[in-house]
C-alpha cells in the first residue's frame, strides 16, 4: 500500500520540483548579473528552503540536531556521509549564514536549470573525478577561495552516495588536501540519516514518509591537531559511528 501511494506523490513531487527549477533559475541569472554575490546567495537560499517544502509532498520531514556554537568568522570544512542527493538541500540552508559551497563533480555543472549555474557562479568547484590534472588545481583554488572569504565547503569523502545507508570507507585525499591549503580552518562533522530512503524504491516512485535526520557534531579546529591523519581518523568515526 506504501508504494502503491508513492506513485501518484512522485509524480506531483517531480511536477513541484520541475516548476521550482525554473522558477527560481532566472530569478537567480537576475540577482547574480544585476546585483552581485549577495542578492545572489539570497535567491540560493530561498531554492533551498523551497526544495526542501517540495519533498513534503512525500510526507519527508528533516531533523537538524547542532547543538554547537560553530565559529562565523572562520572557514569551515563540512565533511559529512552521502546518502542521496537530498542531503544537499538542508545542509545549505541550516548552514546558510556560513556560505555553503560544495565539491561537485562536473557532469552537474550543466543541464539543470537553477542547480548548475550556482554550482558555476556561486562559489561552489566543479571537478572531473578522472582527471586528476583538472581536479588537483580546482581543488587548490576552492580552498585559497574558502580560506580567503571565511566561507563553508561541503565535501563527501565517501566520493558516491550510500545507496542502502552503509557507509563506504572515506577517500581522504580530496579532504587531506583541503585541510593542508585551509589552515585557519574549523572540520564540521555532520551524519546523515535515512536520506537514502527516498531511493528505496530506485528513482520511480520515490520512497514515502521519510524522517531525514541530521546530527551536527563538535567542531574541531585544524590548527589545533599536529597529526592530521589522526584528525581525518577521527572525523571519519565520528560520523561513521552516528549512522544507524
Amino acid at each position: 500500500m506504501r508504494k502503491l501511494l508513492a506513485y501518484p506523490l512522485t509524480v506531483i513531487y517531480f511536477i513541484v520540483f520541475g516548476i521550482t527549477l525554473l522558477f527560481f533559475h532566472p530569478i537567480q541569472w537576475f540577482c547574480f548579473k544585476v546585483f552581485g554575490y549577495q542578492a545572489h546567495k539570497i535567491s540560493v537560499d530561498a531554492l533551498q528552503f523551497s526544495l526542501m517544502r517540495c519533498l513534503n509532498v512525500l510526507g519527508t520531514r528533516f531533523t537538524w540536531n547542532n547543538p554547537h556554537d560553530i565559529p562565523k568568522n572562520k572557514p569551515l570544512l563540512i565533511v559529512s556521509n552521502h546518502q542521496s542527493m537530498y542531503d544537499i538541500s538542508p545542509i545549505m540552508w541550516y548552514m546558510r549564514k556560513h556560505h555553503v559551497k560544495f565539491v561537485a563533480k562536473k557532469e552537474l555543472g550543466k543541464g539543470i536549470p537553477s542547480v548548475s549555474f550556482n554550482l558555476r557562479h556561486g562559489g561552489s568547484v566543479l571537478i572531473d573525478r578522472k582527471n586528476p590534472r583538472q581536479a588537483l588545481p580546482a581543488m587548490m583554488t576552492f580552498a585559497d577561495y574558502l580560506e580567503s572569504t571565511n566561507r563553508a565547503g561541503v565535501i563527501f569523502p565517501e566520493g558516491t552516495r550510500s545507496k542502502d545507508g552503509t557507509p563506504k570507507p572515506f577517500k581522504t585525499k580530496g579532504l587531506d588536501l583541503l585541510i593542508s591549503k585551509t589552515p585557519s580552518a574549523w572540520i564540521v562533522p555532520v551524519t546523515v540519516n535515512n536520506s537514502w530512503k527516498m531511493l528505496r524504491y530506485g528513482k520511480f516512485p520515490m520512497g514515502i514518509g521519510n524522517h531525514i535526520k541530521f546530527t551536527v557534531h563538535k567542531p574541531l579546529e585544524i590548527a589545533t591537531f599536529t597529526d592530521k591523519r589522526a584528525l581525518v581518523s577521527r572525523v571519519e568515526h565520528t560520523i561513521i559511528d552516528a549512522i544507524y
